[in-house]
């Protein structure tokens, strides 16, 4: 078996242009922000995605994005102190759930049935 390696084949740890992306974003008023993720280990990174269906298959249906090319993505990010960007991210944490609301409802201990003073032994 003949491996050929191109000129042109970029290293692993090069960065090589990823062309127009879906970046996710969220509503700020009038405007929209780039969102930030972390990393599996904690590393915030900016996110996109060559495609639509792949965004949405992370982040789900409803998720708003724009087009941005990758340079314009990192010039936006790196203020913000970060360097990384992830291209087409498969893993996500799931969504958050709020927990239910407490019950005004005070209840104390359940009553000993081999109490005398409990009303079940009456």
């Amino acid at each position: 078996m003949c491996l050929f390696q191109y000129a042109d084949d970029p290293e692993p740890e090069e960065q090589v242009p990823a062309g127009l992306l879906y970046v996710p974003v969220r509503p700020d008023g009038a405007e929209v922000a780039i969102r930030m993720f972390r990393t599996p280990l904690g590393e915030r990174t900016a996110a996109g995605f060559t495609g639509p269906d792949r965004l949405a298959a992370t982040l789900g249906a409803g998720q708003p994005w724009v087009r941005l090319s990758e340079s314009a993505l990192r010039g936006m990010a790196e203020p913000l102190g970060v360097a990384l960007l992830t291209i087409d991210p498969v893993f996500s944490a799931p969504a958050v759930t709020p927990l239910p609301a407490p019950t005004a409802e005070v209840r104390g201990p359940a009553p000993d049935p081999s109490s005398p003073s409990s009303p079940a032994g009456v």
